[in-house]
């Protein structure tokens, strides 16, 4: 009886030796200072405590519970739930801002090529104002030239038609001649024709027969080709001299002539500019 006493003090103490060291081990950790504990981490908790010896058997124990273990590692598990969390919030939070800063960028990428192309539309519009500047210039010169010179006509072209004595009827040679002139003042401005008779004889009775001979080409030319009277000077000189004729005493005149001088100033000139072709600057400038 006294051998087995003997025999079980010791394997009771053997035993009983772990449970004492795991109760000892529990209680140092938790009574541990909360003041040597850090809370600066990422999750804002505290860190997770080192392992530390557990109880006899050190870090593993071979008679440890499954509740031991997962009390364990249960603060693990959480923790690293907790950091994948805050690994997608961080991922969500950064693709987030890259998201804005490219739409920033894409937006003043627009509004920089907004502002080149309204500058180049300012620099357009201001090379047709120059433009448009220039040939008012231009126009305002012409004009001031014409009107100082618009009394002033130069002849253009000049012909002359023959009579017979005694007649005063147009011959088929003088109407092509006329009708020569005529055709070239068709639509035009700025021109008056100068028909001046010239007949033989002395006294009124010349310059009444030069008259009538000035005065069946200006019917001529008013009825058949529509020139308008105003534009048409007539005068019958007689037998005075034409203006410019050397010796005009010692000539003798058979008959008598008709002189058509065909005058014109810068009127035509002016009127051609302004009617001419559009440039692209008016095309661009023209109302749609």
């Amino acid at each position: 009886m006294n051998s087995r006493i003997l025999i079980a003090l010791p394997l009771a103490a053997v035993l009983a030796i772990p449970a004492i060291a795991q109760t000892s081990s529990t209680q140092t950790q938790a009574t541990a200072p909360a003041s040597t504990q850090s809370t600066d981490t990422a999750t804002g908790k505290q860190p997770l405590q080192p392992p530390s010896r557990e109880g006899f058997w050190g870090r593993v124990n071979p008679f440890a519970r499954k509740s031991y273990v997962k009390r364990q590692t249960d603060p693990i598990r959480d923790r690293v739930n907790e950091l994948d969390d805050l690994t997608a919030a961080n991922g969500k939070a950064i693709k987030d801002t890259d998201d804005r800063a490219q739409a920033g960028i894409k937006m003043a990428s627009d509004k920089a090529d907004m502002a080149d192309q309204h500058a180049v539309d300012a620099g357009n519009k201001a090379t047709m104002a120059q433009q448009s500047a220039q040939q008012a210039t231009t126009r305002i010169q012409t004009v001031e030239t014409v009107v100082s010179n618009i009394d002033q006509y130069k002849a253009s072209n000049q012909t002359e038609i023959r009579f017979r004595p005694g007649q005063t009827m147009l011959s088929k040679q003088a109407k092509d001649a006329l009708d020569e002139m005529a055709n070239t003042v068709k639509g035009q401005r700025g021109y008056i024709i100068e028909v001046q008779g010239f007949s033989s004889g002395k006294g009124q009775i010349a310059i009444e027969n030069s008259q009538k001979m000035a005065e069946s080409v200006v019917r001529y030319m008013v009825l058949n080709h529509e020139i308008p009277v105003y534009r048409v000077y007539l005068v019958g000189m007689g037998n005075a001299p034409m203006p410019g004729d050397e010796d005009a005493k010692a000539k003798h005149l058979s008959g008598g002539r008709v002189e058509i001088s065909l005058l014109k100033n810068d009127l035509e000139q002016l009127s051609s500019n302004s009617s001419g072709p559009m440039t692209s600057t008016d095309q661009q400038q023209q109302p749609k």
